[in-house]
C-alpha cells in the first residue's frame, strides 16, 4: 500500500536500522525478520510528505462540521422567525378586521350626522322664512292694511324677495317661484354687488362628482351650502319669463379672482315643454373682468353624457367630462372635472377659456341669478 516504500527479504535475524546509502537512493534502511525471513524497508526520499495534506483534510473536516452546526442553528432560528411572522400576520389580520369595523361605524355615524344636518337646515330655513314673512307683514302701514283687508303670508319667489323682506344674511332659504308653488331650498348670496342672488351652481373643493347623467342635471344634486347644481327644472321655473341677470364669480389656485356678468339670462324661456326642448340657454350683455366665454353657447340645448344634444359629431359632455350647453364644443366648461389648476389634458376641467385658457381648472366658481335691475 505504500507506493514510496520498498521491501526486500534477506538473511538478517535481528532488526537493524541504518542511515546512508545502504540501498541506492534510500534515506533509511530497516531490516527485520518476518516469518523467518529478513525484510528490508526503504523510505524513498522522493516520497512526498502527506502530513500537510492530512492537516488540511482535518481542517476542512472541522470547517464542514462548523458549517453544518451553523446551518442547523440557522434552521432553528429561521423556524422561529417564520413562526413569529405567522403570529404577526394573525395580529395584523385582527387589526385590519377591527379597522374595518371602526370604518363601518364611522360611516354609519356620518350618515346619521348628515341626516341631522339636513333636518337642522330645514328648521333653519323655516325659521328664516317665518322671520321674512313677519318682516314683510310688519312693513305694511295700518292704513293700507285697513284698506286692503287681512294680509296673508308672502312667499318669496327668489333670493331678491328674501332680501327685500329685510333679511340680509347669506344662507339657505326656501323660495317659491311662480311656476313652482311647492318651492325648494336655495343658497342666497346677500353680500355680492348688492345681494339678492340665487345661487344655481358652485364648485369649490372637488368633493362632488359633476360627471353625471341627464336626470341628475334636470333635478339637481349636491349640498346647498357646498358644491351643487340647483337643477335645470328649477332654474327654468325661476327664469322662464326672462328678466334675470347672471353673475359668475371665479377664483384660481393662486387666489386671483374674476367675474363675468350677463344682463340677460334664462333657461327654457317661453318653452311649453322645457325638458323636451333641452332647456335651451339664452344669455346676452356681457361685462366683467374674466372675459366672455358664454355668449357662444347661447341658443344651445343642454347636453349630458347620456343625452347628446350638441352640434358636434361626438358627445361633447362625454368627451370633455362635463355637462353644459355645448355647441361644437365649448369656450367654457364649468361643470367639468375638478383638476386643481394646470393639467395636461385638454379642456376637460372647470374651464373659463377667456380667463385661464383650456388647460387650467379653476378652484372656485359660483353661478347666481337675480331679477335684472334697472341699471343693469
Amino acid at each position: 500500500m505504500f507506493t514510496c516504500c520498498h521491501g526486500n527479504r534477506g538473511g538478517a535475524s535481528t532488526p537493524a536500522i541504518s542511515a546512508g546509502s545502504l540501498e541506492s537512493g534510500a534515506l533509511v534502511t530497516i531490516s527485520r525478520v518476518a516469518d523467518g525471513e529478513p525484510v528490508s524497508v526503504f523510505l524513498d526520499p522522493a516520497c512526498p510528505d502527506l502530513s500537510q495534506d492530512f492537516l488540511r483534510l482535518e481542517a476542512l473536516h472541522s470547517s464542514l462540521l462548523h458549517a453544518l452546526t451553523n446551518h442547523n442553528a440557522d434552521d432553528h432560528r429561521n423556524g422561529g422567525a417564520v413562526q413569529k411572522l405567522g403570529d404577526d400576520l394573525k395580529a395584523l389580520s385582527g387589526h385590519a378586521h377591527n379597522l374595518r369595523l371602526a370604518a363601518d361605524s364611522l360611516k354609519r355615524g356620518q350618515g346619521a350626522l348628515d341626516q341631522r344636518m339636513d333636518r337642522l337646515q330645514n328648521e333653519q330655513s323655516r325659521i328664516i322664512q317665518v322671520e321674512s314673512h313677519l318682516a314683510v307683514t310688519s312693513s305694511a302701514s295700518p292704513a293700507s292694511a285697513n284698506q286692503a283687508g287681512p294680509v296673508g303670508p308672502v312667499q318669496p319667489r327668489d333670493c331678491s324677495d328674501v332680501l327685500a323682506s329685510g333679511v340680509s344674511v347669506d344662507g339657505v332659504y326656501s323660495v317659491f317661484p311662480t311656476h313652482d308653488p311647492e318651492g325648494f331650498m336655495v343658497y342666497c348670496d346677500m353680500s355680492t354687488d348688492g345681494g339678492g342672488w340665487t345661487v344655481i351652481q358652485r364648485r369649490e373643493d372637488g368633493s362632488m362628482n359633476f360627471f353625471r347623467g341627464w336626470e341628475a342635471y334636470r333635478d339637481g344634486f349636491g349640498s346647498t351650502t357646498g358644491e351643487h347644481w340647483l337643477g335645470l327644472q328649477r332654474i327654468y321655473s325661476l327664469t322662464r319669463s326672462g328678466g334675470y341677470e347672471l353673475r359668475i364669480d371665479m377664483a384660481d389656485f393662486d387666489n386671483a379672482t374674476a367675474f363675468a356678468h350677463y344682463s340677460d339670462f334664462s333657461v327654457g324661456r317661453d318653452s311649453v315643454n322645457p325638458e323636451e326642448d333641452g332647456y335651451p340657454l339664452t344669455v346676452d350683455g356681457y361685462s366683467g373682468t374674466a372675459g366672455d366665454s358664454l355668449l357662444k353657447h347661447s341658443g344651445m340645448r343642454f347636453t349630458t353624457k347620456d343625452r347628446d344634444q350638441d352640434q358636434s359629431e361626438n358627445n361633447c359632455a362625454a368627451y370633455y367630462q362635463g355637462a353644459w350647453w355645448y355647441r361644437n364644443c365649448h369656450t367654457s366648461n364649468l361643470n367639468g372635472q375638478y383638476l386643481r389648476g394646470g393639467h395636461a389634458s385638454y379642456a376637460d376641467g372647470v374651464e373659463w377659456s377667456s380667463w385661464t385658457g383650456w388647460q387650467y381648472s379653476l378652484r372656485f366658481t359660483e353661478m347666481k341669478i337675480r331679477p335684472r335691475r334697472p341699471e343693469s
